[in-house]
């Protein structure tokens, strides 16, 4: 089957940082395990840290983390899922990744798509939903609905997947006034579009324009990138006893003991922890991601697409690294077909 992968840790300027091969189909699904033919994909900035980091010294290594597509096959202890279905979905770090013709996948990390989005659309949510998500229900345990009513929270990088996505979940599912970051006329009208009731500029000293906003602090941040950067505005705007969730790896260690004077909590996702350690809550992926799906077809939540470069193949999923690497990616980049 055809698929893209990379046998070095190379730039992506690389003529043979990502390279179209054919490899051997995946074997007939045993277990909970799904075979997919995949539609569409998107990139995150987990496929730039994977392959700047993970040198399969010379053996094809598959990237790709976000996928939807149709199942053609089941593993014989498969229960929610039969062939024909279209799903979306993430999948695990620990496996390879979705950038081929046919893909192997554990059903309790696999949701129905979306019935009123395209392939392309669609592909554009699995990883985003699924962090977006427990950082807000799981991590800093958010209160539904009007439970949540009065409190805030701040959307660091608001413009990017995850907050594309968390901005849209805390204004449909939460009473949280919502404040995000973004630098650029165009990402400031994205995020304002998707439904922040206030937007700040973090390229500029933000801390005393939230406390303007919130002059009692927030109640969460959602630090998405560069949290080292922002860790002391984080924890000046942060009210007493609040909570910081941070999804990057920062540059420095984090001088966590600033948080002590606060009883400031601190808590970090990684979606793929589920998956990695076979939780025995794994099948929670299923459920959210079916939630999102619900979301969609109402009309509550919209896909992040925002760039489609075209067929999977090399030289395209090669753009795509490029943009997300210029941290100037605005929602998601996807790619569609072979």
């Amino acid at each position: 089957m055809k698929a893209v992968a990379y046998r070095q840790s190379l730039p992506i300027t690389h003529a043979n940082s990502l390279i179209d091969v054919d490899v051997p189909a995946p074997a007939a699904p045993t277990g909970r395990d799904l075979l997919v033919r995949v539609e569409a994909i998107s990139v995150n900035p987990v496929d730039v840290k994977v392959r700047m980091r993970a040198d399969p010294k010379g053996e094809n290594k598959q990237l790709g983390w976000d996928a939807a597509g149709t199942v053609v096959a089941v593993g014989p202890e498969v229960k929610l899922f039969k062939v024909g279905d279209a799903v979306y979905y993430a999948g695990s770090v620990e496996r390879p990744g979705a950038n081929a013709e046919q893909h192997l996948v554990d059903e309790r990390i696999v949701g129905h798509k979306p019935r009123s989005l395209n392939f392309a659309e669609a592909a554009a949510l699995p990883l985003t939903s699924i962090t977006a998500w427990e950082m807000l229900f799981d991590r800093l345990r958010v209160p539904r609905g009007e439970g949540s009513k009065g409190q805030s929270v701040l959307v660091l990088g608001g413009a990017g997947g995850v907050g594309s996505i968390a901005i849209q979940l805390a204004r449909r599912l939460t009473g949280l006034t919502v404040i995000a970051t973004a630098s650029r006329p165009e990402t400031q009208a994205w995020v304002r579009e998707l439904g922040a009731h206030h937007v700040v500029d973090h390229r500029e000293p933000w801390a005393a324009k939230v406390k303007q906003l919130v002059p009692e602090g927030v109640d969460y941040v959602l630090a998405l990138t560069h949290t080292e950067q922002h860790f002391d505005e984080i924890v000046e705007v942060l009210k007493p006893q609040g909570a910081l969730s941070l999804i990057d790896d920062p540059a420095e260690p984090l001088p966590i003991n600033k948080l002590k004077s606060k009883s400031l909590s601190l808590h970090w996702e990684l979606m793929f922890t589920r998956s990695r350690f076979q939780t025995p809550d794994m099948i929670a992926q299923h459920q959210l991601l079916d939630e999102v799906a619900r979301l969609v077809d109402a009309g509550q939540v919209r896909s992040t697409l925002k760039t489609n470069l075209g067929t999977i193949n090399a030289a395209h999923l090669k753009q795509a690294h490029e943009l997300i690497e210029s941290g100037r990616a605005l929602g998601k980049v996807v790619l569609s077909g072979f």
